[in-house]
């Protein structure tokens, strides 16, 4: 099998780095946190630019973090020979899940080489905070996969069961503005393969079929009323609910919740980062909103400001990406169009991904969350207008 690589993005592609000191031979696929060493650790960051020649890493400690499903992080604390001034203290190693669902669901999913195709071809084109990527390869078709990243510490994880505040929902549509914004509409954007996969919706309807009644039978009992009369809506609109919408396309997260965001505390410049890129597919901007708002408040709180923090999202794309020909009430349909994106995710995430009881307890929060706020939106009459 062919692997696919790539390396630090800070001089992917820009002429002042063309004529640069040769950089050090790519460093090998390394996809087992078990075989991770200093001189491999080493070889990385020299071969990204984050270390000089002369300086080597020494020793290393390492701690998993995070509650990622499908990938498994790990923070190296690095000790060195001779560090330069700008050498990492620490960097985030990202693998794929050691739960063999989780990670067979992976692959099939082709997440772990969106991820590394995200970074090669999308991160420096847009302008939403991510961590910068030292290096990162995969074998396609398989679960090989490592990506080196900075480390966000001390910024901390938001929490999708305990949900946010509004302050941090406003920092998360903003956000989303500066990932849509840039390649708004761009039609080259139809020339990367990975990123624009065609019409999935008959695939999708088959999918949920046979999984809904599995998934009601498992967590029934977490499952509010409202969310069970969604099952069945949800299945009669699948192609409409995958179909474009109004809005011109862009790429969009697609998974993009608290879990999959970092938080810093206190007035900084860099308040929020998002990480977790192994489901970035072309779609309508709105829809990340509606993921993200579906499922990171209760629905008494999401009514309150739902309207508002939409809004603050359109007026971005306005003034700072100069986005037309796409008016509030065109933003506002394709928003209400996605707001059953989190149940969706969440039945089949629930039924593919290896169980945990904090697992269980995130998809139902999302599952439940997002069938309220497709009721209070009465999102089928919407969908069946449009």
């Amino acid at each position: 099998m062919t692997a696919v690589r790539w390396h630090a993005d800070r001089c992917a592609g820009r002429p002042h780095c063309r004529g640069a000191l040769p950089m050090p031979s790519r460093p090998p696929l390394i996809a087992d946190p078990d075989r991770v060493t200093p001189e491999w650790l080493t070889h990385v960051l020299r071969h990204a630019g984050a270390i000089g020649a002369a300086t080597r890493v020494s020793s290393f400690g390492a701690s998993p973090i995070g509650t990622g499903q499908v990938g498994a992080n790990v923070r190296y604390a690095l000790s060195y020979d001779r560090a330069g001034p700008k050498a990492p203290a620490t960097v985030v190693c990202k693998f794929s899940s050691r739960d063999e669902a989780s990670k067979a669901a992976g692959v099939a999913a082709l997440t772990y080489e969106t991820e590394v195709a995200f970074y090669r071809d999308l991160a420096r084109t847009v302008d939403i905070s991510r961590p910068h990527c030292h290096f990162a390869e995969v074998r396609s078709g398989t679960a090989d996969v490592v990506l080196v990243m900075e480390d966000i510490a001390p910024a901390e994880q938001g929490d999708q069961i305990a949900g946010c505040t509004v302050r941090q929902a406003s920092l998360a549509v903003e956000e989303a503005a500066r990932l849509h914004g840039p390649r708004w509409g761009d039609p080259t954007l139809e020339e990367l393969p990975w990123l624009d996969r065609g019409d999935t919706s008959a695939a999708i309807a088959a999918m949920l079929g046979v999984i809904w009644e599995p998934f009601v039978e498992r967590y029934r009992a977490a499952l509010n009323p409202v969310t069970l009369e969604a099952g069945p809506q949800v299945a009669a609109l699948v192609p409409e609910l995958l179909a474009s919408g109004s809005g011109p396309r862009t790429p969009v997260h697609s998974d993009y919740r608290l879990d999959n965001m970092l938080f810093a505390a206190g007035t900084v410049d860099r308040p929020l980062t998002v990480v977790d890129w192994q489901t970035v597919r072309l779609g309508v901007g709105p829809s990340d909103v509606a993921y993200f708002l579906g499922s990171a408040f209760e629905p008494e709180r999401r009514r309150s400001c739902e309207r508002a923090l939409l809004a603050r999202y359109h007026r971005l794309l306005v003034e700072d990406y100069g986005v037309g020909g796409y008016p509030f009430d065109r933003c506002w349909r394709d928003y209400v169009r996605s707001s059953y994106g989190s149940l969706l995710m969440a039945v089949f995430a629930s039924m593919m991904v290896g169980r945990t009881d904090r697992g269980d307890a995130m998809f139902m929060a999302m599952a439940n969350r997002s069938a309220q706020m497709a009721a209070d939106l009465d999102a089928p009459a919407a969908l069946k207008r449009d």
